[in-house]
């Protein structure tokens, strides 16, 4: 004992614990000053937007110009894309829940499909899709391949069948002859759906201003824009919503900080999330965390369709998923900055 208690007070000793507090005390300082959200003032410095952005969080990336896909095959899929053919009374496409014109979406709380039915669940973005790591808000699906299957045999989508499907498109000339030029197998349930996926693929949406902002215009963001970008990642949002798709690439629980299905009531199959695939626990109400871009185009939001604004969302967001109320200049900065995410498709403006 008298021993340990010499080598304690050895200077040699006293110096090491010294730094080993200053270590612990800047931690502590740090992770309040990355945890703490900013107040609801514009830069003083806006040509500093960047470099006042914490670092930790500095994960987003802009999106590629382009993607190197077999432009014959693109082209086939976006005919398929749009054929409604592949329903069941030739009435419903991919197109018909998925718009190019307005977001990728159809902008309803749940899709119509063949003979009037509703589906169960908000339809996603197909818009920079070929960016999430998997597919459908519970993650069903491993690859955009396999998403196309879910549409195609579903009674309340497409309700159809690829035997229907592949005997509608065989009589036709042009697939026949398309499909033959393509594939060594011509037309076959495999190629219909990785023609679609190729198309799909090809629907990034580059050049939001946001984008322009990442590389280097600082002047594209308005300051409030600047202002909600910094407090998205000071907050947290960043934490769920990063890379390049600004989600997309992980599950969450919806209700972290709160049960938001208990205060919304009115459990459905779908509020289930993952556990609908994994029957885990652990997954229950787990979805795919979405991308936000383009999100100012794609209401109504979540899964569920609950929030009708982007003001409304961000609000579900801040009290269940963070734990913490958000003052209006804060919540109205955020929404400002989102509405910069609006990309380009075709060179056009979303």
């Amino acid at each position: 004992m008298n021993n340990a208690m010499t080598r304690f007070k050895s200077p040699r000793a006293g110096l090491l614990l010294l730094m080993l507090l200053a270590v612990l005390v800047a931690a502590v300082l740090g992770y309040k000053q990355l945890s703490r959200p900013l107040q609801s003032q514009p830069f003083g410095n806006p040509d500093k937007a960047l470099a006042s952005t914490p670092v930790s969080f500095a994960v987003t990336q802009a999106l590629p110009q382009a993607v190197n896909l077999d432009v014959r095959k693109v082209t086939l899929g976006q005919q398929l894309f749009h054929d409604a053919r592949l329903s069941k009374d030739n009435t419903i496409s991919c197109a018909s829940c998925h718009s190019l014109d307005s977001g990728g979406v159809d902008n309803r709380a749940r899709s119509v499909g063949v003979a009037g039915g509703v589906g169960g669940i908000n339809a996603p973005s197909v818009f920079n899709s070929g960016l999430n790591f998997v597919q459908f808000w519970d993650g069903r699906a491993a690859s955009l391949e396999d998403q196309v299957e879910g549409p195609v045999n579903h009674p309340l989508e497409m309700a159809s069948s690829w035997a229907l499907v592949l005997d509608k498109l065989g009589a036709d000339a042009t697939y026949s002859s398309n499909f033959g030029t393509l594939y060594s197998d011509g037309i076959t349930t495999a190629n219909i759906k990785d023609a679609i996926a190729t198309f799909e693929r090809s629907l990034v949406t580059p050049n939001s201003r946001f984008d322009k902002f990442l590389q280097g215009n600082v002047n594209a963001l308005t300051l409030e824009e600047r202002t909600g970008y910094e407090l998205f990642q000071s907050y947290g949002c960043a934490s769920c919503h990063q890379g390049q798709n600004l989600g997309g690439n992980m599950f969450e629980k919806m209700g972290l900080m709160g049960d938001y299905f208990a205060d919304r009531g009115h459990l459905t199959e779908a509020d289930k999330g993952r556990f609908n695939v994994t029957h885990h626990p652990d997954n229950l109400h787990e979805f795919r965390v979405p991308s936000l871009r383009n999100v100012a185009l794609t209401a109504p939001y979540f899964h569920d369709a609950s929030a009708a604004t982007l003001e409304q969302a961000i609000a579900i967001m801040a009290k269940y998923q963070l734990g913490r109320p958000m003052p209006a200049p804060d919540l109205t900065a955020i929404a400002a900055f989102l509405r910069s995410l609006n990309g380009q498709y075709n060179g056009q403006q979303l």
